[in-house]
């Protein structure tokens, strides 16, 4: 890891937050003092539990929770886990009593393992035996593939199991891919994109195994996504963190694969926004959902993502260029995030008094968004204490549709500043029915139905209403719920969503989504067994159990963007 990365300090809410049910929580969780060394060694030192300090982190109360010999320890990557780290087929063991499903969750997570040429490279997005078709056949479409978006949570859950090998072998594997030439049709494709998927194929014949990538060229759609690279750079700072292992990301393939991605998503165009334009289909929500332009998720992982790389990067000649403009889009892209998509009561207002037709840089509304174009929705849906990063915007359009992952990635991130942070975890908390319902958590809020359904999805009829992408319920996004939480110090919005999940989720062999306004029903299309919902579980019940693992993958506030940037005057009322 560069030393010469800037500086960060800690992202901290001041004081205890009071929420909704009478609970009071602790402050942010402090990251300024997670090691750098190996998890592995850590662990393996002895440590014991105040008996007190965990009943507080069973309830979430305390943010500094293990003590030896009388010493209190900060919360921290420091700081070892309650017990010791096992071999990927035998989970943790806790202390306390784990829930009954865990052992089962970690086995379906080792079953999902692929191999190639005798060692694990990822897990495959689901194995339901029971897969059908629209013809009937015994294709499983792609699900039977590695998927960059959705080994994340797999990838996580194995760092925090204490098995890296897994997640080196696969950000290896998936950068030697980057490499391949990626044509489509006669096109070709940026070098550095990332591929969505790959798979393993045996030839029997020859007795020999290769990959097989796909760039976009076979997707429902034929887009490339936009969010593996980021995902890819997210992942490898994960990696080094958990292991203490800087020499993966200091290599020059590893520094090239960064370049790469970064230069593409760096370059400049015509654009005069600092975010990132995109077409439908290139992130989770992967058909079209009306999130072209500049969606939320892309933006939120985009910064996160370059803050990552400010960490891995060497500043030799190539290194310092791309660090100088990272730092410089960083500026840019806080400002405009934190400004312009954000949404609370107050802005709410201020757009639905909005004059158009303005021009030069006086206008107040800025975009000409048309007042008229607020949906009824929105104004019921916000809460007098609470907001949100709103899904799009860009000339004439404000999408106000909630997304979680966008908004989760915002928080861990520090896109959000802590009191935009607090105010997103107070919407969740204010719209419990609508967001987490009886099946956590709505991929977006709320679903688009009858002639816009039609118009905007191209009357999808995967995508019908509150089902699959528009506005059904993922069980993966329990990861991004809880490290969200915990990080605000709130972490009983985690657990008490988790309890839900448990309820069901074993009992449903573990879906890929559930149906529904409040998410009663297993998904008309879901597959069964799917991986990542089996691992985003297995992830939001590793970092309430032992809170330390959120410095795997949160970040500290960059003290140079900290200062709360007030909105411009063209955008003041």
């Amino acid at each position: 890891m560069s030393s010469s990365s800037p500086p960060f300090d800690a992202c901290f809410h001041n004081g205890p937050h009071q929420t909704p049910d009478g609970l009071s929580s602790v402050s942010e969780i402090d990251l300024s003092k997670v090691s750098d060394k190996p998890r592995q060694l850590i662990i393996e030192r002895n440590r014991s539990c105040d008996e007190k300090s965990l009943n507080e982190l069973a309830t979430g109360f305390s943010p500094r929770l293990f003590t030896k010999n009388h010493e209190t320890f900060d919360h921290s990557d420091n700081v070892a886990s309650p017990w010791q780290r096992s071999g990927i087929n035998t989970p943790t063991s806790p202390i306390w009593d784990p829930h009954p499903i865990l052992t089962q969750a970690w086995e379906a997570l080792t079953r999902s393992l692929v191999y190639f040429r005798g060692h694990p490279v990822g897990t495959i997005a689901a194995f339901d035996n029971n897969i059908n078709t629209n013809n009937n056949s015994d294709d499983k479409l792609n699900y039977d593939q590695v998927f960059v978006r959705d080994f994340v949570p797999s990838a996580l859950a194995f760092l925090m199991q204490g098995e890296p090998d897994i997640v080196k072998n696969f950000l290896l594997k998936t950068l030697r891919l980057q490499s391949w030439e990626k044509k489509i049709d006669r096109f070709h494709l940026a070098e550095g994109v990332m591929p969505a998927s790959f798979k393993v194929f045996h030839d029997p014949i020859r007795n020999h195994e290769t990959l097989i990538a796909d760039f976009g060229e076979s997707a429902i759609g034929r887009v490339a996504p936009v969010d593996s690279g980021f995902w890819w750079i997210i992942l490898l700072r994960a990696y080094t963190k958990s292991t203490g292992d800087t020499s993966l990301a200091e290599r020059p393939e590893c520094q090239k694969g960064m370049h790469l991605i970064l230069s593409l998503c760096l370059s400049e165009g015509f654009d005069t926004f600092p975010t990132l334009l995109c077409s439908d289909g290139c992130c989770m929500i992967d058909r079209r959902m009306g999130v072209y332009g500049y969606p939320i998720e892309i933006q939120a992982l985009f910064f996160m993502a370059l803050r990552c790389a400010l960490q891995l990067l060497k500043p030799d000649a190539e290194g310092k260029e791309i660090m100088e403009r990272i730092v410089k889009r960083l500026h840019a892209l806080s400002y405009h995030m934190r400004s312009y998509f954000w949404l609370d009561l107050k802005q709410l207002n201020d757009v639905y008094r909005f004059k158009t037709e303005e021009y030069s840089h006086t206008a107040v509304n800025k975009f000409n968004v048309i007042p008229d174009s607020l949906p009824d929705w929105v104004f019921d849906f916000m809460p007098r204490h609470g907001g949100y990063f709103i899904g799009n915007v860009s000339p004439a359009r404000m999408d106000f549709r909630w997304f979680c992952l966008g908004n989760c990635i915002a928080i861990l991130s520090c896109m959000a500043t802590a009191e935009q942070s607090t105010a997103i975890m107070d919407l969740i908390e204010s719209r419990w029915q609508e967001l987490i319902g009886e099946m956590p958590v709505k991929v977006c809020y709320p679903a688009i139905e009858s002639h816009e359904w039609r118009i905007i999805t191209g009357c999808d009829p995967k995508n019908t209403r509150w089902s699959y992408h528009n506005g059904g319920s993922w069980p993966v996004l329990l990861w991004l719920l809880a490290a969200a939480s915990i990080k605000t110090g709130r972490p009983q919005i985690a657990r008490r969503a988790l309890e839900i999940a448990e309820t069901k989720l074993l009992k449903d062999n573990w879906p890929e989504y559930y149906d529904g306004t409040h998410g009663r029903y297993v998904g008309k299309q879901a597959r069964k067994c799917q991986t990542w919902s089996i691992a985003g579980y297995l992830v939001a019940r590793m970092m309430l159990d032992d809170p330390s693992h959120l410095g795997i993958i949160a970040l500290e506030e960059d003290k140079l963007l900290k200062p709360l940037i007030k909105r411009s005057n063209s955008w003041t009322l």
